[in-house]
């Protein structure tokens, strides 16, 4: 179920141009990234995406089915990309040193030749590549497009894509699409892109949609002569031959759907969805009594908030961990504890399984130097940091899922299992943890020189616990009632909002457009409880249930998707030194291609009165 695009351009043409925030919103990733993927430039396709949202509202009028919008955009994205490449030609291949900015000049920076050098490589991996495969590798990785939306966008099959982008990933590296995956999130456009637009467009006017004047009787009594007799054909359907209509008086069922943290009141009739401000009343809403306030635009990606079971691990076990590295998941170690079972079947397991969640399927790798369960990974460089757990101890070991290879790393300081740790900056921060005693250290993991560093500890001592990092600070949930929010540059805490539960503990998190997605463990909710922390506004928003009850899970994110992966649904069980070990595999969609603008309470009246920075 959705709201239309339609229904916003009907706002935009009477008089809202703020409203065409929402849809510039929605849509200015994948233009962007179609852009790029003609241009190979990002300035250029930054500056020909402001421009086709400009040219679009301009011509807004023209457009006759307004659900076909996206592929409106499309069209004028491709012939402005073709007019600009014609107009190159007519340019010197290399940039004069005068339109280079002067900072630029004066202090040239590493930084900036690295970032200038993996552009270079990206678009040279991308030019090896046929068009439509490149095209599609960047709408997927760029535009951060799922490939249903690509499809739709390019106006061919699923099927199509996803052969595209199974042998554009074939024919590429896994270190340059590591590399383009990464480059690509710091070339996105920026929150001020769509301010700038709609600043722009309040000041063009376009003509008003006139109103449809009533239909004199004897014409309405002939239409309803026609409808009748068409009526009577049994392989007709009436409702086909009708756009579907922004209100509508026939008796639906109303229900209200929670779009981010904003809830949105849809009447849904047959297989008609308007947004209704009459709720229990059978009535729709007429287009000049919309409000922004009360209403939320922008659509969810198709599926969001649900889950889907996927294939099963092959090993099943608890007190795992897992970590992604180029859109595949490495599922390490954990326990198998059971019943009846004996010797090399039970205990800690020193499994490594990789899961590709593009094929639904498992594969085997390299087993870990040291068997260990309750564990933690990270992620840095297409490496992944295999640490502590237990039995305790403070081995680290480094796995190169390219080559399927374990490399000794320094020992960790205050070894401990069933602690939290995550990447920040290029470090590793590892948090309290049990060693014998509850610990409350806090250690931070340098993998440039290979060393550990100790930082200032945590108020209490804790365990069974997350840590995730959004936007230069890290979030510690479940170890206190409350979020524990820790800057490592000041190297101090921060209390934030209580937890949703009274208490919440063994459970996993992941992170996806920085939202922190915490599920299942034990608390007062359950083991499938699901709730979504916001780190700008410091809120939490509950999500559909986990289809599995679990605890000692592991989660990773990818591509917008996350895994819910193992864990045992007996958490007393494993405190008496035994559980059972699940294999279950449970996808949770969360719909994070349709963010809109954030907000705490309400929607703004208009776009100049939400603050942003480029």
């Amino acid at each position: 179920m959705r709201t239309n695009d339609g229904y916003i351009i009907h706002k935009c043409l009477n008089g809202k141009p703020e409203a065409f925030g929402f849809l510039v919103d929605k849509y200015r990733e994948s233009v962007f990234a179609f852009a790029y993927s003609e241009l190979r430039n990002f300035h250029d396709a930054e500056d020909v995406t402001q421009e086709v949202f400009i040219k679009a509202y301009r011509k807004l009028k023209t457009l006759r089915q307004y659900d076909s919008f996206h592929a409106w955009l499309y069209s004028i994205t491709s012939h402005l990309c073709k007019d600009l490449i014609r107009s190159r030609q007519n340019r010197p291949d290399c940039e004069f040193i005068e339109d280079q900015p002067s900072e630029a000049l004066i202090h040239p920076s590493i930084d900036s030749y690295r970032e200038d050098m993996a552009v270079r490589m990206i678009n040279e991996a991308l030019d090896s590549l046929p068009q439509m495969y490149s095209q599609t590798l960047t709408l997927y990785y760029l535009g951060g497009m799922s490939i249903k939306e690509i499809a739709i966008f390019l106006g061919t099959s699923i099927n199509a894509i996803k052969h595209r982008l199974s042998r554009a990933r074939a024919r590429l590296k896994g270190e340059v699409l590591g590399m383009m995956s990464e480059t690509f999130d710091q070339q996105r456009l920026k929150a001020g892109f769509t301010f700038r637009i709609v600043e722009a467009v309040k000041h063009i006017r376009i003509q008003p949609v006139q109103p449809v004047k009533s239909v004199p009787w004897i014409l309405s009594l002939a239409a309803g002569v026609i409808f009748g007799v068409l009526s009577l054909s049994p392989g007709m359907k009436l409702l086909d031959l009708m756009p579907a209509p922004m209100s509508s008086s026939l008796v639906g069922e109303t229900k209200v759907l929670e779009v981010g943290e904003i809830p949105v009141d849809v009447m849904k009739i047959s297989e008609m969805t308007v947004i209704s401000s009459d709720i229990g009343k059978g009535k729709g809403v007429e287009p000049e009594q919309f409000n922004v306030q009360n209403s939320f635009f922008m659509d969810p990606q198709e599926g969001g908030d649900t889950w889907t079971k996927k294939a099963d691990m092959p090993t099943p076990r608890y007190g795992l961990s897992a970590s992604a590295v180029n859109g595949k998941i490495y599922v390490f170690g954990g326990a198998r504890i059971e019943a009846g079972l004996s010797g090399a079947d039970a205990g800690v397991l020193a499994t490594v399984e990789e899961y590709d969640p593009a094929t639904d399927k498992w594969t085997k790798k390299a087993d870990m130097p040291t068997a260990r369960a309750r564990l933690a990974t990270c992620t840095i460089d297409g490496k992944i940091y295999v640490i502590g757990g237990w039995p305790i101890h403070g081995d680290m070991d480094e796995y190169d899922p390219m080559t399927d290879k374990w490399t000794k790393k320094a020992t960790m300081i205050d070894p401990a299992e069933r602690f939290a740790a995550c990447v920040l900056n290029g470090k590793i921060y590892a948090f309290g943890g049990w060693c014998g005693v509850h610990l409350s250290a806090v250690r931070e993991y340098d993998p440039a020189t290979d060393t550990w560093t100790k930082k200032t500890d945590l108020s209490e001592k804790v365990v069974h616990f997350t840590a995730n990092a959004v936007n230069g600070k890290i979030y510690i949930i479940g170890a206190f009632p409350f979020v524990l929010e820790y800057d490592p540059i000041s190297d101090k805490y921060t209390q934030k909002s209580f937890l949703p539960n009274e208490w919440w503990l063994r459970l996993s998190a992941s992170v996806v457009k920085d939202k922190i997605y915490a599920m299942g463990g034990i608390s007062n909710q359950g083991g499938n409880y699901v709730a979504m922390y916001d780190p700008v506004t410091d809120t939490w928003t509950r999500k559909a249930d986990l289809p599995t009850e679990r605890c000692f899970l592991a989660t990773s994110a990818v591509n917008g998707k996350i895994y819910a992966i193992g864990g045992t649904p007996d958490g007393q069980g494993v405190a008496e030194g035994g559980g059972i070990p699940l294999s279950v595999v449970e996808e949770y969609d969360t719909g994070f291609m349709s963010e809109a603008v954030a907000t705490k309470v309400r929607l703004p009246k208009n776009w100049g009165e939400i603050k942003t920075k480029d």
